[in-house]
């Protein structure tokens, strides 16, 4: 199969950066997280924190965005690639913060499906917070369990990493493809 899309997420602080910089050291076509890329852009127009000041327009640009790294992740001829985050960790996220958002963001997630699903697991020992993670550790716990109960809820079955060295949990997830 040709182009499978697999994506590594979980909660904030957990470590997926690091093992998608790592995949890319092996050789490993990967995509990035966008939400700084969002963030820095609205600080650049004025707006701090677009995510706590406008949630829903974050999330709108946010949505767009993966959108864009889906098509593109067809586009590679490759036969997979690493997504650091997919579009169900928008909607994880508006849920988790109680945000209505238009039907347009459950049919984009239902209408572009991926193929693999990573999720790492909140970890205390290597969470740090910084100038665009903002959340408490227990905070990060709860939209941990958001982004696992929502990609089971479009269907996916979601494999847990386990919590080892980055070079152990990246050999992990290339070892279940």
């Amino acid at each position: 199969m040709k182009n499978r899309k697999i994506v590594i997420t979980g909660g904030p602080g957990t470590g997926k950066s690091s093992i998608v910089h790592n995949l890319e050291k092996k050789g490993e076509k990967c995509l990035h997280e966008i939400s700084r890329q969002v963030t820095l852009e609205a600080q650049k127009e004025g707006i701090d924190q677009l995510f706590l000041e406008q949630p829903l327009l974050f999330s709108e640009k946010l949505l767009e965005g993966r959108l864009n790294q889906f098509k593109e992740a067809s586009a590679y001829n490759s036969d997979h690639i690493f997504i650091d985050r997919g579009l169900p960790d928008v909607v994880a996220y508006m849920d988790y913060f109680d945000t209505n958002y238009p039907e347009i963001f459950d049919n984009t997630c239902q209408n572009n499906r991926y193929d693999q699903i990573f999720i790492l697991p909140p970890w205390k020992e290597i969470y740090k917070s910084d100038n665009e993670r903002y959340e408490s550790f227990e905070e990060a716990l709860k939209i941990s369990s958001y982004l696992y109960s929502t990609y089971k809820r479009y269907g996916y079955e979601p494999i847990e990493v386990p919590k080892l060295s980055v070079e152990d949990r990246t050999n992990f997830i290339l070892d279940k493809i």
